[in-house]
């Protein structure tokens, strides 16, 4: 064995190792990120029947609803986090590790004071709130629908705070290590439910524990041993917060946040829309086939994650020939995945009764279809907007941002009242309101990278 095995080991080697140093971090990245987001889309995957089973498919539905509106909250993040990748990583190009000390421990004091300030103010309001009138569910939820949301905000607030151990990580362009607490996390919490499952029976309450505490404490160990380790020159620390530095992290940052308004109003309002249009069962459909072809999504981000802020160092550098090259192997790779996509949605009936078991859901081909279609065009503009977010070439994507969730809306809208139109609707809705991602944002990265142009294409 070791025979044909060690020529193949020494070949991968040789190419992994071949090239600037750069792309030799990227290509190290990219080798373990797949074998870690490999075991993460496969438990993904599997946590998906393991979860329904225990709680039914409406219960189910009634969780991912719950989590889309908590994740609503993730605006008082500002785009902050986004800001401190770029920040850091241009702080670390330049070799100024007081910056980025600086610039670390403002984050996580103004995310801190922002996300334990609204966690109190929850805290105080939640027992008013009547979740199962305005998901318009039925009464009998209530009680523990007030329960869910308190574990699940819970869960958001802190793990914005500790999660940005994970922005660093990426930022330092080892985006596999930020995955590997990921997949931590998920192994754990996929534990905690087999033994729910073999144990009590379905509850939405031990749902929300067994998901939300297993990231947090991960999260948690995650950030002593990485300031104890590798980034204890960044470590945050109260003398080194600078709230005049805020400024810098907040003038990136709220574009980004602005950004991100943009994304959750696509992404999470569709499974409240839908709850109320088609009943929860729908939401577990729309979302099954969302998590179905996203397998594609996480597989091109694998490979895609570390050129953001390898971008940021190579545009510092005037490197455009690296840029050049690797977005033409970035289009390559693409094409590679359309195809696989396409035997994904010939199969997708078959796979879905695999995965799920015959009867557990019931979805029509069109909205796999459109689900195909939507995150097709996703990876599409991916690519270009992953460049220019790495240059901070922002403001064309800001006030397409800004329209995108009104023709969002206005599109939902008349397809469900006035055409009549299904599930399938919200998909082809987040296609026409992606405009910038394939049309907008390709272009953007002609005019800088092939023409050189600057004024608005830079900014």
């Amino acid at each position: 064995m070791n025979r044909y095995f060690t020529p193949l080991l020494a070949f991968f080697r040789k190419h992994i190792n071949n090239g600037q140093e750069r792309s030799i971090k990227a290509k190290k990245n990219i080798a373990t990120s797949i074998l870690i987001k490999g075991g993460s889309i496969g438990i993904s995957l599997l946590l998906v029947p393991l979860t329904i089973n225990y709680v039914n498919a409406d219960r189910y539905g009634i969780w991912l609803t719950i989590s889309s509106i908590v994740a609503w909250f993730s605006f008082f993040d500002i785009g902050l986090t986004q800001g401190l990748r770029n920040k850091f990583a241009e702080a670390k190009a330049n070799g100024d590790d007081d910056s980025a000390q600086v610039f670390v421990s403002t984050a996580y004091a103004i995310l801190g004071i922002v996300f334990l300030s609204v966690w109190g103010v929850f805290l105080l309001v939640n027992p008013f709130l009547d979740w199962s009138d305005m998901l318009n569910l039925s009464v009998v939820y209530k009680s523990e629908l007030s329960t869910l949301v308190l574990i699940v905000f819970t869960y958001f607030c802190f793990q914005f705070v500790f999660k940005i151990i994970t922005t660093i990580i990426t930022a330092d362009q080892e985006p596999a290590k930020a995955s590997l607490i990921d997949l931590i996390s998920q192994i754990f919490s996929l534990i905690i439910i087999g033994l729910l499952v073999m144990t009590t029976s379905g509850s939405l309450i031990n749902l929300g524990l067994a998901l939300c505490i297993a990231p947090l404490l991960t999260l948690f160990i995650a950030n002593i041993y990485f300031f104890r380790t590798k980034y204890k020159p960044y470590t945050p620390t109260l003398s080194k917060v600078r709230f005049s530095h805020a400024k810098s992290l907040f003038n990136l940052g709220v574009v980004f946040f602005v950004i991100q308004v943009a994304a959750i109003i696509q992404f999470e309002t569709a499974n409240i829309i839908i709850a109320r249009n088609f009943g929860p069962s729908q939401v577990t459909s729309f979302n099954i086939v969302y998590k179905y072809f996203n397998v594609l999504t996480m597989g091109f981000i694998i490979f895609l994650s570390p050129f953001w802020s390898a971008s940021t160092e190579a545009y510092l550098k005037n490197d455009i020939q690296w840029i050049k090259n690797s977005m033409r192997k970035y289009n390559l790779l693409n094409i590679a995945f359309i195809f696989i996509g396409v035997v994904m949605l010939i199969f997708s009936n078959k796979i879905y009764d695999f995965w799920l078991g015959t009867g557990t859901v019931d979805i029509s081909f069109a909205l796999s279809f459109w689900g195909f279609i939507y995150v097709s065009t996703f990876i599409f503009g991916a690519k270009y907007v992953n460049f220019l977010n790495g240059i901070s070439a922002l403001r064309i994507q800001f006030w397409a941002s800004i329209f995108s969730p009104f023709l969002f809306i206005a599109l939902v809208l008349i397809f469900i009242k006035y055409y009549k139109m299904g599930v399938y609707s919200l998909f082809l809705a987040s296609i026409i309101a992606n405009f910038n991602g394939f049309i907008i944002a390709p272009l953007q990265y002609y005019m800088i990278i092939v023409k050189s142009k600057k004024g608005l294409w830079i900014k």
